[in-house]
């Protein structure tokens, strides 16, 4: 079980040390922004680390939306991040299932979303697996119920599509963590990557405000079975200073 960090762009190989990762994950240019990434300054040497690698995309974001202004720029961003995450070696790029608006059906979202895989394989598919990434909050959201979630694989699974559960993202939206795996497997059949974070809110908020392990409203030991039964790289998202202590908590409670 190999378990890292979200961590700063700038040296995510020093920042790894730190934390004693052995998985990071990091954005490639402003999360706030469409620009396309630059050549990362530590490219060569991040395709050869041994550590696992992971890109997350901006947050702007939204290949769900029916909004031609944010859905265009959306998928022009996935795919530019989706190449300068191949080229320093990354094993996925994360993006947000999205959403549509108010008095949108959730179908046009799921469609928008074969859409996009549908004209990238046209162009000979991504470059490595796109990471779903199941979300907190909003009525009319991609991934944030499991239903909803089924009828998104029913569109885009065939494309092999990957997919990364948030434990914070979940509690948030209601979904009992007990449990979690067998039922998202049931759906996808995958569990790429898992973003391990506790949460500042009660179940089923719809807020997504993660806290380190041992100080947020999720059990310490849920979370750790969350990782034991999933079997996948795992990744905190937890307030920095807390992340070495996370780390080392998770190895512990797995008997690493």
């Amino acid at each position: 079980m190999r378990i890292g960090a979200h961590v700063r762009d700038d040296d995510p190989l020093a920042a790894a040390r730190e934390r004693g990762a052995e998985v990071v994950q990091f954005f490639l240019a402003d999360p706030q922004s469409w620009k396309k990434p630059p050549e990362h300054p530590h490219a060569e040497a991040l395709r050869a680390t041994d550590l696992d690698v992971f890109v997350h995309s901006p947050y702007p974001v939204n290949i769900a939306s029916m909004n031609n202004r944010i859905r265009i720029p959306s998928r022009k961003t996935v795919t530019q991040h989706a190449e300068g995450a191949a080229a320093i070696g990354a094993k996925g790029l994360v993006v947000h299932g999205g959403h549509v608006t108010g008095g949108e059906d959730p179908a046009d979202g799921i469609a928008n979303w074969r859409k996009f895989f549908e004209r990238q394989a046209k162009d000979g598919g991504f470059p490595l697996p796109i990471l779903i990434e199941n979300t907190a909050g909003g009525d009319n959201a991609m991934a944030r119920r499991f239903d909803v979630l089924a009828r998104l694989w029913d569109a885009v699974g065939e494309f092999g599509a990957g997919f990364c559960l948030d434990t914070c993202h979940a509690f948030a939206a209601g979904e009992e963590l007990v449990g979690i795996v067998d039922r998202v497997k049931t759906i996808t059949g995958r569990i790429d990557l898992v973003h391990l974070n506790n949460s500042r809110d009660e179940f089923g908020s719809s807020r997504d405000r993660h806290a380190n392990i041992s100080t947020g409203t999720i059990e310490p030991e849920v979370l750790a079975a969350v990782v034991a039964a999933a079997g996948a790289p795992v990744v905190v998202e937890t307030p920095s200073d807390g992340q070495a202590e996370d780390i080392a908590f998770l190895r512990q409670a797995l008997g690493g």
